[in-house]
């Protein structure tokens, strides 16, 4: 029999777990409510920006569809990358606050182990600035490649790579990630989520002098 972590309440008696899982790591507000394999509810938001403020909104909108409240999850799931680096530190930070206020365990699911569940054995591609991608085979290292000269077939999801031969997922992006958590819920990966960055973010300190600090 599983153990529960004593740092978390039981899950209720009789009740496969209730877990919330979402995602901000590119141009979207994805999230999906699952009760142990079954999707209670899920949406995909297309959004270039604000995901930020529409996060709260979107996932109390969902709750609400599947006639659920905050209480009654036993965890969350968290996108933590790769991709923007923005919101995925948006969405990670928001998975540890609320697992703070809920008391419930919150898990962080990579790109790479969302976009190969239940899929075929073949290399994840996540695409990187500059027409470069992330390639990770199943259970290897991530590596920076250019696009362009990618041979073999890759999952990726539907439209990242043009021209290069790819195999969608098997499940959406937020579910993968919900189901993943659920299956980490009673395991020793209950640390908290940080964000995967596989490189810098694309910022620079400013050029001007700054100006002399005043006595």
């Amino acid at each position: 029999m599983p153990r529960q972590d004593p740092a978390f309440p039981a899950t209720k008696p009789g009740a496969a777990p209730l877990v919330l899982g979402f995602d901000n790591s590119g141009a979207w507000v994805r999230a999906a409510l699952l009760r142990g394999q079954s999707v209670l509810a899920a949406q995909d938001i297309a959004m270039a920006r604000g995901q930020g403020e529409r996060l709260f909104p979107e996932l109390e909108a969902l709750l609400s569809t599947a006639g659920q409240g905050w209480q009654a999850l036993d965890a969350l799931g968290v996108g933590t990358g790769p991709g923007n680096f923005t919101g995925i530190r948006i969405a990670v930070a928001a998975a540890r606050g609320l697992a703070l206020g809920l008391g419930i365990p919150a898990i962080g699911v990579n790109r790479f182990e969302a976009l190969s569940l239940r899929g075929p054995s073949l290399p994840a591609l996540v695409p990187a600035p500059r027409g470069m991608a992330w390639r990770c085979a199943l259970g290897g290292a991530p590596t920076l490649v250019d696009s362009a000269t990618l041979t073999g077939r890759h999952l990726a999801e539907p439209g990242d790579f043009t021209g290069t031969d790819t195999a969608p997922p098997a499940l959406p992006l937020a579910v993968a990630i919900a189901l993943l958590a659920g299956e980490r819920l009673h395991g020793n990966q209950n640390a908290r989520p940080k964000p995967l960055y596989l490189r810098e973010a694309d910022a620079a300190p400013a050029s001007d002098t700054p100006p002399p600090l005043l006595d």
